[in-house]
């Protein structure tokens, strides 16, 4: 639905907690208040606070960036080793507090969190038809944002019927994982039990994504049981598109495979430099071009996030989803005539699901390329539920029938089909969920919950990286303590 342009009344009228404030209670004008206190007079304002709860899933580039950057999958790139400091660290697994990327993580999802309290906070001010089912949406759009947080960070604030604000400062304390995942299931299953089936808009939150996301939530707690049941209730009511690769393109959105995708425009001509949030284009895409780009099909970037060749000669030569996923720049350039220039840590590999491409970009172009971000698949979900049944030990049969039609798209065929079990099948299904979703921001979150980082990840302390760290703003002003060895 690309997210519209009611969401500029929402941020610039309705809420206490802005983007580029501080920290995290800042308080609204006195002006800003009263507009706020006179608001939800109407079925139409309720539509436009849900529409500017949406807004900040397209600010989460970063998430999806860190996702593989952190891993074995990529390295960070960019001009140099000091562009983008913050993402080099992270790279290196060198990161501290004083981190502007996660920072922002911190900030821009706590303002998708507050958003929604907005709504919270003025429930019970009027009815009408539809309401609880648009309630479901703000419910999972919270689980969404808590969801990352506490895969960053563990556990945060921790804050549901109200918006953070100034008497907040200093008072602040962080909640648990453990409670935190149970808000996050909370909010999942009162969304699920209210959302439709269908949307009439692109974008919009069905039953079936909160089932997803929240049978991956349980999958993260190693609630198998409860995992493989609710994720269960998704299949068969997704399919997997024929051509793997089809996918990513534009013509490929919100199609067959997309359980949930965020929605991105280049229709917005308000950019800003201090603000990429400001508009409604995806400002990750840009990140992942080749530099100094000639040639057709792509549009230039700026290098960052390289697949390493490690990654790309994990795919079989046979494996749709290696060219699909990555593109090689050499070989590309020599079948075309392309030229392009090098830039740091160059590996001759692109992550080509989320490559800049041409005619796709708006007025600004670094801020307005159009690319979706498929938040959730359907292979995703495939996958998530053979590991539910294999590593529960609920039922392998079922297990290989999942991973294998995922394999099955890959290939083409069934020649490539998997037949082990036990470990072996686990570790099989993990090795496919990184083939599948490699350069999709997974990656380094799949590695720690499932207890490979260290072994894979370089310069990963056990102990330490399972977690990033708690802002030092969010230490210094509202006393949070923080994550072990930072």
């Amino acid at each position: 639905m690309k997210y519209f342009k009611h969401t500029l009344m929402i941020c610039g009228m309705l809420l206490t907690f802005q983007a580029c404030s501080d920290y995290v209670d800042l308080e609204a004008s006195e002006v800003y208040q009263i507009d706020a206190d006179s608001y939800f007079q109407s079925e139409a304002n309720y539509q436009a606070a849900l529409i500017g709860s949406y807004d900040p899933l397209q600010w989460l580039y970063l998430n999806t960036l860190i996702g593989d950057i952190a891993s074995d999958n990529s390295f960070c790139g960019g001009e140099s080793a000091t562009d983008v400091i913050g993402l080099q660290q992270i790279d290196d697994m060198t990161h501290y507090p004083q981190n502007d990327n996660l920072t922002s993580i911190w900030r821009w999802c706590f303002e998708g969190v507050n958003r929604v309290n907005y709504m919270e906070e003025n429930k019970n001010k009027i009815d009408f038809d539809g309401k609880a089912a648009l309630y479901g949406e703000a419910y999972f759009l919270r689980s969404y944002y808590y969801f990352e947080l506490v895969k960053f960070f563990g556990g945060v604030p921790l804050i549901t019927d109200r918006r953070l604000d100034a008497s907040d400062t200093g008072t602040l304390q962080r909640a648990s994982k453990e409670e935190v995942y149970a808000q996050i299931e909370a909010d999942l299953l009162n969304a699920i039990d209210v959302l439709p089936v269908s949307q009439n808009q692109a974008g919009r939150v069905t039953k079936s994504a909160a089932q997803a996301l929240l049978g991956k939530v349980y999958l993260y707690q190693d609630k198998f049981s409860e995992a493989a049941s609710m994720l269960q209730n998704v299949i068969g009511l997704y399919s997997l598109v024929p051509d793997y690769g089809s996918q990513f393109l534009k013509s490929g959105e919100n199609g067959p495979e997309s359980v949930f995708e965020i929605q991105y425009s280049n229709e917005s001509e308000w950019w800003d430099w201090g603000c990429p949030t400001c508009g409604e284009g995806n400002f990750g895409i840009i990140h992942n071009g080749p530099r100094a780009y000639s040639g057709p099909e792509f549009a230039t970037g700026w290098s960052f996030n390289l697949p390493t060749p490690n990654l790309y000669n994990s795919f079989d030569e046979a494996d749709s989803r290696r060219d699909a996923s990555i593109l090689d720049i050499e070989a590309w350039a020599a079948e075309t005539g392309a030229s392009y220039a090098e830039g740091y840590e160059h590996t001759g590999y692109y992550n080509r699901k989320y490559i800049p491409r041409a005619g796709e970009s708006g007025a600004q172009t670094e801020l307005n390329y159009l690319n979706n971000y498929r938040a959730i698949r359907y292979a995703d979900v495939l996958l998530m539920a053979a590991e539910a049944n294999a590593r529960g030990g609920i039922n392998e049969d079922l297990a290989r029938n999942y991973l294998n039609q995922v394999r099955q798209r890959a290939f083409g065929n069934s020649d490539h089909n998997i037949s082990t079990s036990g470990q072996a099948l686990v570790q099989a299904i993990w090795n496919e969920r990184n083939l599948e979703l490699s350069m999709e921001g997974h990656r380094f979150f799949d590695l720690v919950r499932t207890g490979q980082a260290a072994s894979v990840i370089d310069g990963f302390v056990t102990g330490k990286h399972e977690l990033f760290p708690v802002p030092q703003l969010e230490v210094d002003i509202s006393g949070l303590n923080q994550n072990p060895q930072y």
